[in-house]
C-alpha cells in the first residue's frame, strides 16, 4: 500500500523554472532559427500546425513520464532510468546511448556554429574568435552543476519568450500575404493528402527533441510528485507551442519570399526580419538568437557531463567543476568539427535518422511501458525524494527505493 505521506504543492516558479529547461533547449534550433520549423513544418501547409502542436505534445509527455519514473524511485543517471523503463531486458539502454552521443554531438555543433555566426553578423566578431567565446560562455554555464542550468535557462526562457513571440507577430502583420488566406489556399490545394507526413514528422521532431532527456530529468529532480512533473511540462507544452506556431505562421507567410534569397531558408527567420527592415527588430532577433543557441548547447552538453564526469577515469580529479570542464571540453571541440556540414544538412538528415530512432527507443516506450509502470508504482509506493529538499540526499533510503522498483516493475 502507497504510504500515507503529505504531498507537498509545487509553487508556479518552481515549476516554471523546470518547464523552462527544456523550452530553452528547443529554442535554439526549434524556432529561433526558423530552419528547424521551415524543414519539418512549412512545406506541410496548414497540416504543419497541427504537427508542430502533437510534436510538443508528445515531447512533454515523454519528458513528464521520465521524470515521475525518476524521481518516484530516487534514481541517480539516465542510465537507471532506462534500465528501469526496458526491465527486464536492460541491456536495450544502450540504444539510447547511441541516439543520445550522436545527437548530442550534431545538436551542439549546430548550437555554437550557428551563435558564433550570429555574432558574425550583428557585432562583426571574427567567426572564429566567436566560436571560442561561445564556447567558453557555454563550458562555464556547464560545469556548475543543475542549479545553475535551471537559472540561466529560466532567466533566458522569458527573455527568449517575450523577444520571439514579439518578433513573430510584427512578422505575421507585416506580411503581404495573410496567414488565413496562405491557409484557406493550402487546404482548398491539399486538403488532408500531407496529414500522414505531418503525422510522422510530429514523431520525428519529437523524438530528435528528446536529446534533452538526460539535462530535464536532473533538473526536474526539484518536483517532488506527479502533480509537479506534469505541471512543469504543461508549462512547457504551452511556451513550446505558442512559440513553435508562430514561429510556423510568420514563416508561411513569408515563405515565397525567403526562399526567393539565396541561403535564405538557412536562417529563415533572420531572412524575413532583414527584408522588414526595422532595424531595432534584426537587433533583438539577434540576441533572441544568441540566448537561444547558447541555451541550447548548455541544456545539451549538461546531460552528456553528468552522464561521463563519473567515469573510472576521472576518479583521479577530485573536484567536480574540474571534471565537468573536462568533458564539457571535449565534446565542444568534437562537436565544432562536425558543424563543418552546415546547419540544413545537420538539421534535415542528422536530427532526421535520429529521430525515427528517438521515437522508438524513447517517445513509444515512455508513452506506453514506461506510463503503465508509473501508473502501478506510484499507487504503491510514495516519491522517493517527497521528504527531502535535496534530491541527492538520504542515500540508504533511495537504494532501498530503487530496489523495490526493479521488483514492482
Amino acid at each position: 500500500m502507497k504510504p500515507n505521506t503529505k504531498v507537498p504543492k509545487t509553487p508556479f516558479f518552481a515549476a516554471f523554472s523546470v518547464g523552462a529547461v527544456l523550452f530553452s533547449a528547443h529554442a535554439g534550433g526549434g524556432f529561433a532559427t526558423g530552419n528547424q520549423a521551415n524543414t519539418y513544418y512549412v512545406g506541410l501547409g496548414w497540416t504543419g500546425i497541427i504537427s508542430a502542436i502533437v510534436a510538443m505534445l508528445l515531447l512533454t509527455l515523454t519528458m513528464r513520464e521520465a521524470m515521475i519514473m525518476y524521481n518516484s524511485r530516487g534514481l541517480k543517471s539516465y542510465k537507471q532510468l532506462f534500465e528501469t523503463l526496458y526491465h527486464p531486458f536492460d541491456k536495450i539502454e544502450w540504444a539510447f546511448e547511441v541516439f543520445f552521443y550522436i545527437m548530442v554531438l550534431m545538436a551542439v555543433a549546430a548550437a555554437i556554429s550557428g551563435a558564433a555566426s550570429a555574432l558574425n553578423n550583428y557585432f562583426t566578431i571574427n567567426y572564429y574568435v566567436g566560436v571560442v567565446m561561445v564556447g567558453i560562455v557555454v563550458l562555464m554555464l556547464t560545469i556548475f552543476g543543475a542549479g545553475i542550468v535551471r537559472a540561466a535557462s529560466t532567466y533566458m526562457g522569458m527573455a527568449i519568450l517575450v523577444t520571439a513571440i514579439s518578433i513573430y507577430i510584427i512578422g505575421i502583420f507585416k506580411s503581404d500575404s495573410s496567414i488565413f488566406s496562405v491557409l484557406a489556399a493550402d487546404f482548398e490545394t491539399t486538403g488532408f493528402m500531407n496529414m500522414p507526413k505531418a503525422i510522422l514528422n510530429a514523431f520525428t521532431y519529437a523524438g530528435f527533441q528528446c536529446v534533452t532527456l538526460p539535462t530535464m530529468i536532473a533538473c526536474g529532480t526539484t518536483m517532488k510528485n506527479k502533480a509537479g512533473c506534469a505541471k512543469a511540462m504543461w508549462i512547457s507544452f504551452v511556451m513550446n507551442a505558442v512559440a513553435l506556431v508562430l514561429s510556423v505562421f510568420m514563416l508561411m507567410s513569408w515563405q515565397s519570399v525567403y526562399t526567393a534569397v539565396e541561403g535564405g531558408s538557412t536562417i529563415p527567420t533572420l531572412t524575413v526580419c532583414k527584408i522588414i527592415g526595422i532595424p531595432a527588430m534584426v537587433a533583438v532577433y539577434g540576441t533572441c538568437l544568441l540566448l537561444c543557441l547558447i541555451s541550447t548547447g548548455v541544456t545539451t552538453i549538461f546531460g552528456f557531463v553528468a552522464r561521463f564526469e563519473k567515469l573510472p577515469m576521472f576518479s583521479g580529479i577530485q573536484s567536480a567543476p574540474v571534471r565537468s570542464a573536462i568533458v564539457s571540453a571535449f565534446i565542444i571541440v568534437l562537436s565544432m568539427t562536425i558543424s563543418m556540414a552546415g546547419l540544413t544538412n545537420i538539421i534535415k538528415y542528422g536530427y532526421g535518422y535520429c529521430g525515427y530512432l528517438g521515437i522508438a527507443v524513447v517517445v513509444v516506450p515512455f508513452l506506453t511501458v514506461g506510463a503503465y509502470k508509473n501508473r502501478k508504482y506510484c499507487k504503491e509506493h510514495a516519491f522517493a525524494n517527497v521528504n527531502s529538499e535535496d534530491a541527492e540526499t538520504a542515500p540508504e533510503a533511495r537504494s532501498a527505493v530503487r530496489s523495490s522498483a526493479v521488483t514492482a516493475d
